[in-house]
């Protein structure tokens, strides 16, 4: 969920890894801004890793996806925007840092536009449970954002909850918003 001044945001972004190294997403979410209609969104994601990340090593993977904004981008085509992005991980201290960067790319289907997108984070551990997560990402157009928060393992690599608050740096606009967040991740669901 990310609340927003003027408007909320809920997602569901259910995976599954069936091959043991690819794994595929499909959800969606919906927006409402006060005083107008709700929207919907849908994402299809396919993602690998190329190297798994390994205790004081680094990892690396690929990603691929659509969103579909019905609303915005009607008609037979179920594609929306197309990007695909290259994720890089380092582990620092046995894990207690872990960083995280990517370079990608958007195309953006109501405007027509490529652009080049990049991310810059990471998660530091604070307590056995407990770890504080930071990041920026944006694009080659000027638009940037960033947002800290943390992240408490209720079942340590099962299930989560974070937090975070962020706002828009830089571009036309200025958003900012809080977002709370349910993860589980189990090994298997049957």
């Amino acid at each position: 969920m990310r609340i927003y001044p003027d408007s909320n945001e809920l997602w569901a972004l259910p995976a599954c890894n069936p091959t043991g190294n690819l794994e595929f997403t499909l959800g969606g979410g919906r927006s409402k801004p006060q005083g107008e209609q709700a929207t919907s969104d849908y994402v299809f994601q396919a993602k690998t890793l190329l190297r798994p990340l390994e205790t004081n090593g680094w990892g690396m993977g690929l990603a691929v996806g659509t969103i579909r904004h019905p609303e915005i981008n009607p008609g037979p085509n179920m594609l929306g925007n197309t990007y695909a992005y290259i994720p890089l991980s380092v582990s620092l201290n046995d894990d207690e840092i872990i960083l995280h960067a990517n370079l990608g790319w958007l195309k953006d289907k109501a405007s027509g536009l490529n652009s080049a997108s990049w991310g810059i984070g990471g998660e530091f551990k604070m307590h056995a449970k407990l770890l504080g997560i930071a990041e920026t990402y944006g694009d080659n157009r000027g638009m940037s954002y960033g947002q800290i928060g943390i992240r408490y393992s209720v079942i340590p690599d099962l299930f989560q909850l974070d937090a975070t608050v962020g706002q828009q740096l830089s571009g036309e606009g200025n958003s900012h918003w809080l977002s709370f967040g349910i993860r589980y991740t189990p090994d298997r669901l049957f």
